[in-house]
Formats: C-alpha cells, structure tokens, sequence
C-alpha cells in the first residue's frame, strides 16, 4: 500500500466506527464546502481544503518524502523529534505513523469536537444545551492549541526524509465503538461490573501491569451503573464540565473516559455521575490497533514505539 490508500483506510474505517450516521457526516461535508465557497479569496488561501472530503481534521498526511510501497511502519501514540531518530535508527521505516495530532491537524483539533455534540444528543442531552456548552470548550481548546509548537516533528521528519501522518479521532472512534459493543452486550448493573469489562481487553491487561490501567475516578464499585455513556473516549479532547450536571439530568448514571482533569472530576462528583477512566495509553493503543491490524492483513509490518500497546487481532 501506498501512503494514500492508508490514510484513505484509516479515514473509510473512522467513518465505519463513527457514532454519527453516514447521513450526518455527508451534511458535515456538505456544511464546510458551503463555507468554503463563501469565503473571499484570502480566506480560501487559510482553508483547510481537505475537509471537504475527510470529516477528521485531526487525521492527516503530514509530510510525504517519497511516495512508495509502504513495508514497514513506525507507530507511536506520541511522536516527537526523538521518535523520527529513532525510526532512522531502527532502519527500514517507510511511515511513521503518530496517533496524537500534529501540525496541521493540532492546529484544527478543536474542530472534530463538534462530534460530541450529536453523541451526547444521542445519550439523551438536548442538542441545543450539548451545542451551547460544547462551542465555549472548543473556543477553549481552539485558544489553547494555538500556542503549541505545531511543526517541530514535521520539520524533524523533512531533515530525516521520513514519511510521516498521524490518524487521530479515525482511531478514538474505533476504541469507542469496540468499548460500545463490548458494554452494551450485556446487562451491566454496578461500576464493578463495568472494571472486569474492561480488565478483559488485552490493551487494559498490559497497561495495568505498568500502573496505568483503568481506574474508577468518582463513583465506588459498589455504585450503580445507570445508563452508561461513552462521551469522553472520541471526538477530539474533554468536553466542557459544565456537561455534567446536563447528562445526570439526561438519565447518565456512568461515563466511561479515557482521562479526565480535576475540573471535570469535581462535576461530575457533584452531579452524582460514575466516573470509570479505562486509560489514556490503553484507549488509544485499542483504537489504534484495529486500523494496524487492517494494515498488517496488507503486509505491512509493525513497528511500536512512543506509548503503543500493540496487540493483533488477526489470529
């Protein structure tokens, strides 16, 4: 496979896995090419264009050195200019593949968010209090990112020669659908119940012999689970706090995250919601390992680095 057909992969299984319906990211499209030709010519030049056909601005190709057969990949959760040496060093690498955003796609991170606008809707949250809360958080998150070092590890990767794209929110997607199957099949009634889902999964397992495997963050085992949402494992980064409160009105007994900040952990303590954070590393290795599996039925070897609990579920 070339780089393309991988990225065009990455994005096909992104949508597949996708909360929203096929429907809902076809008007997504359609909504930002409208934009697009309203803008002045000026305006076009800052456009991303890509967005025009892929719904994930946090998904992208970063920088291509030489377009080839792609053999053998580097793959990080997080890749920075250490990562891009090592690739040389570890030889043979023809992609270096990051999970985390760069460049780019760092730059618009803040703009996959309003996915979790229609999955909160989906829970049960008025659309119109999800829309309200959640564009004052991506304003945050808009702010926040600007300040960032976007192309340091590019730059690194252009001095090196090294082909180099990170697939961000089309990998979160398929750890929240994974985790959507995996809950949802059975009848789950205390938070207890909800951990040994998730001690089971191979990812889960690895990542809690290091320490960080999932922990219940607000709520006690013996709790009941409520309605169990899975809100915080896709769609760019944490939500605004002030959610909280609106999902417990909504019937939300249980979130299930991958991490969370002492802002939001406090409202969801004061709203009475279940807080059972599966892990940072794990969530996002599990969403990552489904797509890298498709590129080993490919032939592509694996190479993992940079925080990738790799496990194949091709046997």
């Amino acid at each position: 496979m070339k780089i393309q057909e991988i990225y065009n992969l990455a994005i096909k299984k992104g949508i597949e896995a996708d909360f929203r319906s096929k429907e809902q990211i076809q008007k997504l499209l359609e909504r930002n090419k409208k934009r697009f030709e309203k803008l002045s010519e000026a305006e076009k030049v800052e456009f991303d264009k890509e967005s025009l056909t892929n719904p994930y601005s946090d998904s992208k190709i970063l920088h291509i050195a030489q377009d080839k057969e792609i053999k053998r990949a580097l793959v990080g959760i997080d890749i920075e200019p250490a990562e891009i040496l090592l690739a040389q060093q570890v030889g043979n690498i023809d992609l270096v593949i990051s999970h985390h955003p760069m460049g780019r796609a760092l730059a618009d991170l803040h703009e996959v968010m309003e996915l979790q606008i229609d999955v909160l809707n989906q829970y049960g949250v008025p659309v119109n209090i999800a829309e309200g809360l959640m564009r004052e958080r991506i304003s945050e998150v808009a702010r926040g990112v600007n300040k960032l070092n976007h192309w340091r590890t590019i730059d690194a990767a252009k001095l090196l020669g090294m082909n180099v794209m990170c697939l961000h929110t089309v990998a979160d997607n398929n750890a929240a659908h994974f985790l959507r199957q995996k809950l949802e099949k059975v009848q789950l009634e205390r938070v207890e119940e909800v951990m040994n889902i998730l001690r089971g999964i191979e990812e889960y397992k690895m990542a809690s012999e290091l320490g960080v495997g999932p922990r219940i963050f607000t709520g006690r085992p013996e709790n009941r689970c409520g309605k169990i949402a899975l809100t915080e494992i896709t769609g760019g980064t944490e939500g605004s706090p002030k959610l909280f409160e609106k999902m417990a009105q909504a019937g939300i007994g249980t979130v299930v995250g991958m991490h969370i900040s002492e802002e939001h952990k406090k409202e969801a303590d004061a709203a009475n919601i279940n807080i059972v954070i599966a892990g940072h590393m794990p969530s996002d290795s599990l969403g990552m390992n489904i797509i890298l599996d498709e590129l080993e039925r490919q032939g592509i070897e694996i190479v993992p680095c940079g925080g990738l609990f790799r496990v194949s579920r091709l046997k």
